[in-house]
């Protein structure tokens, strides 16, 4: 069976780019049988998807196609025109994995189409989106509804969403659950002393790791971190508040004394960050999974985030969950953390560990290639 997979999205250093990189080198792992043609598209970025290349040289049944061209031409091309099939950059295969950005057309009629919808955010919450994914999204879903054989989604949450505003049968979508990639697990103390050091960050920390954006609520956790910074029993320990990801897009936020915005780091740092902090609190309005809520429990973190979309489920009762909309709720949470006693704080650290250790990139892997062969059986 020959497979082609785009892979455009693992330059952009965000879930989705996570998901995209976790799945291929997993399925390498344990499938050397079939034939992977793997397709990234990127200009100023292309130097990445040449590193990733360069990491899965060792295997013997993997091929690469990389073209300079710059992500919004075949948005263009492929998801508003739908014109110039993917065929013509990677050649006939019997299965295709389209990404959760592009949706190219497909030249040979016995070519299987599968692809993931991680959210459906654009539909769900279009005021925290910037216009210009929503209408490229739309127009992307589309084409998906018309012409997919299957799809995967990453949670029950958002499969009911793809339901409701896509009318998609729920015999064509496949629940696969993501995991936090394998290196993410407790950093010893000199290297989270490290990387402190290196961030000019100070224990006691609150975490967060989001895209800054509207949906991800980041300015209220800065109103409730300010908040607390204010009640007198806090003020001894100098709590700080230490921000990670990249600005996306939307209105400038309002800061607090005592916060760290870091911008994107790079894993080996972030496992450090999530070992370290006393507390990881994730307050987004809607996500389709929520990998940094299973990032930080791989790390040991307690967490606090949301209890709607996936992250209840993800997370179920080993966070606390929490109204994100509710400054008083987020303030009872992140205070009742702080306040834990060790041996009460010790529980909570071992249940993030326990519950992350449920999901796993080799069981997504595995869920994922059996769909493929399910496919190739239809032909």
């Amino acid at each position: 069976m020959k497979i082609g997979i785009d892979i455009s999205q693992i330059v952009y250093g965000t879930g989705v780019s996570k998901y995209a990189e976790n799945l291929v080198k997993n399925l390498l792992k344990i499938d050397h049988k079939n034939q992977y043609i793997l397709f990234g598209a990127s200009l100023r970025q292309r130097g990445k998807l040449n590193e990733f290349k360069t990491k899965l040289e060792s295997y013997k049944n993997v091929e690469f196609k990389i073209i300079p061209l710059p992500p919004r031409v075949l948005e263009f091309l492929w998801n508003t025109l739908h014109f110039y099939p993917i065929d013509k950059f990677i050649g006939k295969v019997d299965v295709f994995h389209s990404s959760d950005w592009l949706q190219p057309p497909i030249k040979s009629a016995k070519t299987k189409k599968i692809t993931t919808i991680h959210d459906m955010v654009v539909y769900l919450f279009p005021s925290s989106v910037h216009p210009r994914i929503i209408a490229n999204q739309k127009n992307r879903l589309k084409r998906v509804k018309k012409e997919i054989d299957f799809v995967i989604t990453d949670s029950s949450t958002t499969k009911e969403d793809i339901i409701k505003f896509l009318q998609i049968p729920q015999d064509k979508i496949n629940i696969v659950l993501l995991a936090a990639s394998e290196q993410f697990t407790p950093s010893e103390e000199n290297k989270i002393n490290s990387v402190l050091e290196k961030y000019k960050i100070k224990k006691p920390y609150i975490l967060s790791v989001a895209t800054q954006e509207p949906r991800k609520n980041i300015q209220k956790l800065l109103d409730v971190f300010e908040l607390i910074s204010q009640n007198p029993k806090y003020k001894h320990e100098k709590a700080q508040l230490v921000l990670v990801g990249k600005f996306g897009w939307g209105e400038g936020l309002r800061s607090a004394e005592n916060v760290i915005w870091t911008d994107y780091v790079p894993d080996g740092d972030l496992i450090a960050l999530y070992s370290g902090c006393r507390v990881f609190v994730y307050p987004s309005l809607y996500e389709g999974f929520g990998l940094p809520v299973l990032e930080a429990m791989a790390c040991g973190a307690p967490v606090v985030t949301s209890k709607n979309s996936s992250m209840a489920e993800i997370a179920r009762d080993t966070a606390i969950l929490i109204d994100p909309r509710s400054e008083g709720q987020l303030r009872k949470a992140i205070e009742m953390v702080l306040d834990l006693k060790l041996e009460n704080y010790q529980k909570m650290v071992n249940a993030s560990l326990t519950r992350a250790r449920k999901f796993s990139w080799s069981k997504t892997a595995k869920e994922t290639l059996k769909l493929y062969r399910k496919l190739y059986r239809q032909k």
